[in-house]
């Protein structure tokens, strides 16, 4: 008998350590993110008070999502937006590049919509992951790269949350919040832990909209958009109006299934696979944005269901958009305007 369950033991004993160091990395993590926020997860209030002057308008074009508004358009499950505060222009995220393409859907998205590089002033990268960075090459290289040869990019100013190497230099990391321009501030580095993909910080951009108040950017939104609202709020005493970007919450279905396998479920979530992100927490989220009074809600649907998309339509109404490749979101102090691309 001994013989018999020996080799058994043996070929369990490599996943159950696998499983082991999961866990206990995970443990580590959560209690590292601990440090950051209250014991009611909202960040802990350090002091810290930005002046933020605001800008007349803000216009989001959208140059990488899931959903299109013209068939001309390519789409994927990553993001990037062309951010126009005024006189600021930005690029927010570098999209999934999945193929590794030495032109990347980024970039043709950008010749057919007429948008040249060079008006960018700088680029500022959510977190390190794979669909914002330029592709999971990049992640696991540390890098944020477009192309590896004539990189349109190359030489401009770039903020992210961790080192990663560019075309030409490094990039600066944001440490702390910080104002970027007149009108724009980075929230700075707000810890999540992850199940499998560990530790990660990410950066949401403030752009205050004269007479709407704080209109919030967001990547992936893996801190969660109270933890989001709730630093904007300790940081510039202003109310928020609006959130664009995405929140993750692929509850029914996952953008990068493959057969029974859903990646986003398994890897960008902060709960273990056999307590997934629920309709639950969706309906919560519904009810701290309504109780807060956001008045303004653009989603992306690169790392959500289309069922959460719904839920945030019904609950919001007129006030809610889908981000699609070439349709501008413009918000300015009378009214706001999604108008596509021509």
């Amino acid at each position: 008998m001994k013989k018999f369950y020996i080799p058994i033991l043996s070929i369990l004993a490599i996943p159950l350590a696998f499983l082991g160091y999961i866990l206990l990395a995970y443990s580590r993590n959560r209690r590292r993110a601990t440090h950051f926020y209250n014991g009611d997860g909202r960040p802990r209030d350090d002091g810290t008070r930005l002046a933020l002057t605001p800008v007349k308008t803000l216009e989001v074009l959208p140059l990488v999502e899931w959903y299109t508004a013209q068939d001309a358009l390519e789409t994927e499950s990553g993001v990037s937006y062309l951010v126009q505060a005024d006189d600021t222009t930005i690029l927010f995220d570098l999209g999934l590049n999945r193929k590794g393409e030495q032109e990347p859907p980024l970039l043709r998205n950008m010749a057919r919509l007429g948008v040249d590089p060079a008006e960018i002033d700088f680029v500022v990268l959510s977190h390190p992951h794979g669909d914002h960075v330029g592709g999971f090459k990049n992640q696991f290289a540390h890098r944020a790269i477009v192309r590896q040869e004539n990189d349109p990019f190359a030489g401009k100013p770039v903020y992210v949350t961790v080192p990663l190497a560019l075309t030409g230099g490094q990039s600066t990391v944001i440490q702390a919040p910080c104002v970027l321009a007149p009108g724009v501030a980075t929230l700075g580095p707000l810890p999540r832990a992850l199940f499998l993909m560990g530790y990660v910080q990410e950066q949401a951009l403030a752009i205050n909209v004269q007479g709407k108040g704080l209109v919030l950017l967001v990547g992936c939104g893996h801190p969660g958009i109270e933890a989001l609202i709730e630093r904007a709020e300790q940081l510039f005493a202003l109310p928020v109006y609006g959130v664009i970007g995405g929140l993750h919450f692929p509850v029914t279905d996952d953008r990068v299934r493959i057969g029974p396998i859903r990646f986003q479920q398994l890897l960008g979530s902060p709960n273990p696979p056999w307590r997934p992100i629920g309709k639950d927490a969706v309906y919560r989220t519904l009810a701290y944005l309504k109780a807060k009074g956001i008045h303004f809600v653009a989603l992306s649907a690169h790392d959500t269901c289309d069922w959460s998309l719904h839920a945030f339509e019904e609950a919001f109404g007129d006030e809610y958009h889908l981000l699609k490749v070439g349709e501008r979101i413009r918000i300015e102090e009378k009214h706001y305007v999604q108008q596509t691309n021509q």
